[in-house]
């Protein structure tokens, strides 16, 4: 194991306000992107639900299915990467019982990583608390959560009033008891993701949070410029990859039609016995 991964006890006491770095995670969902990101330096990479929207062109993750989730964590770990593997527990993937949860969970592990990730607060303490008493190691996600989109009427920030933001923290508080090692909160007032931030001893990684959280995570595809959609305002996007791959790909289309692709470079010599012999077939 590389000195560079961070095992989930030492990310469960990494805390800004203790002096440590803030935590970075970034989504993958594949051999290539899991290569990437690791080779970026990231700290953990979440095989993400979003992988519905980003990759198998989903409006949401609700069609997301566990044994997609298996299929994306698999290609990921065969990346090896240094990174803590995060898988995401997909929509009704624990929800029914304790007993599918923990089965869940397993699979996902058995599938390469070293922990899971799932949506809700305080009405999803049991299930946290029956995985974590298997031994697998779990991540919370309270505010915006995408698997409750039609519950929320869209994708719309959580929080805003005094009872919503009350029964969030409730909710943080509820995840750390129930054995949670860290927090993604995502699309939640800035001075409520500080102050769910200082009441939690366990990490908290922002997306939509604000700067004072943990930890901060986006998705490959949005900092890439690889989406199709409209970035969400907490995005903020790093390089316009997706336009550089039309390119290429114009290029490619324009040395085939002119006969300039394949050239010499790219075709195998033939000995001149083998000439000769086709040339007087």
């Amino acid at each position: 194991m590389s000195e560079r991964r961070l095992s989930v006890p030492a990310i469960r006491s990494s805390k800004r306000s203790n002096g440590d770095e803030p935590l970075v995670m970034v989504t993958a969902y594949d051999e290539p992107s899991a290569r990437f990101v690791d080779a970026a330096g990231v700290d953990m990479i979440l095989v993400g639900d979003s992988v519905g929207n980003t990759v198998l062109g989903f409006n949401d993750t609700l069609h997301v299915t566990i044994e997609m989730m298996v299929h994306h964590t698999a290609a990921v770990a065969r990346a090896q990467p240094d990174a803590l593997i995060i898988g995401d527990l997909p929509w009704m993937s624990y929800h029914v019982s304790s007993t599918q949860a923990v089965e869940s969970a397993a699979m996902l592990i058995r599938a390469g990583a070293q922990a899971v990730k799932l949506e809700g607060g305080s009405n999803r303490a049991e299930a946290v608390r029956a995985i974590v008493d298997a031994e697998i190691p779990v991540m919370g996600h309270i505010g915006l959560t995408p698997q409750s989109v039609n519950a929320m009427g869209g994708y719309r920030v959580q929080g805003k009033s005094i009872e919503a933001a009350e029964e969030l923290r409730a909710g943080a508080r509820a995840l750390e008891e129930a054995g949670c090692f860290g927090l993604v909160l995502e699309g939640v007032p800035e001075a409520l993701g500080a102050a769910v931030t200082a009441e939690r001893s366990i990490p908290t990684i922002g997306i939509g949070a604000g700067p004072r959280t943990d930890g901060q995570v986006l998705v490959f595809h949005d900092i890439l410029g690889l989406g199709n959609r409209t970035p969400a305002k907490f995005v903020r996007v790093y390089a316009d990859i997706g336009s550089q791959i039309t390119t290429a790909l114009q290029e490619f289309c324009g040395d085939v039609r002119a006969g300039t692709f394949p050239g010499e470079d790219e075709s195998y010599a033939t000995s001149e016995k083998l000439s000769e012999h086709l040339e007087h077939e």
